[in-house]
């Protein structure tokens, strides 16, 4: 069976979209969707190829991510890349910069979020009166690794 656009977890009919956001980058979403708007859209047989759930679940993992957990849908998205092996050196000088005289305890800190998620990743509030210190870039990368399962929120997100 072909991916569909269309997924029906308990008794409702969701759309896979992404929503644009004023940062350009783009948000994954389930959006309610008619069963006879389907109908209209696709045919009537369009709905025996539609996957089926019977409700939603959420197990993080970046390792040996699953969509379909025992018939529920996942809402942790799965992670795409490709990993390569060799030396990571300006990541390394990177952390140090970020970490400083903290830097095993931030090494730890980055493999217990990828390894073993059990929730949601956390709130990072970085805080500094100094500029160029790294915060935003530290964020951009964690984006970068952790991809549609964090969002970055500025000021204006809170207002």
């Amino acid at each position: 069976m072909t991916e569909s656009t269309y997924l029906r977890i308990g008794t409702e009919y969701f759309k896979k979209a992404l929503v644009p956001l004023h940062s350009g980058d783009k948000w994954s979403t389930l959006l309610k969707w008619k069963k006879g708007e389907i109908i209209t859209d696709e045919g009537k047989d369009y709905l025996d190829e539609i996957e089926k759930y019977n409700g939603f679940c959420l197990i993080p993992s970046h390792i040996s991510y699953k969509q379909d957990i025992d018939g529920f849908y996942n809402e942790y998205e799965k992670l795409h890349h490709e990993f390569l092996s060799g030396d990571f050196n300006k990541t390394k000088a990177f952390l140090k910069h970020i970490f400083d005289e903290h830097y095993e305890i931030g090494l730890d800190y980055l493999t217990i979020l990828w390894k073993h998620p059990t929730q949601i990743l956390p709130i990072l509030c970085l805080v500094s009166e100094e500029r160029k210190t790294g915060k935003t870039t530290f964020l951009n990368w964690l984006k970068l690794i952790f991809q549609g399962n964090m969002t970055i929120n500025k000021n204006e997100d809170f207002r």
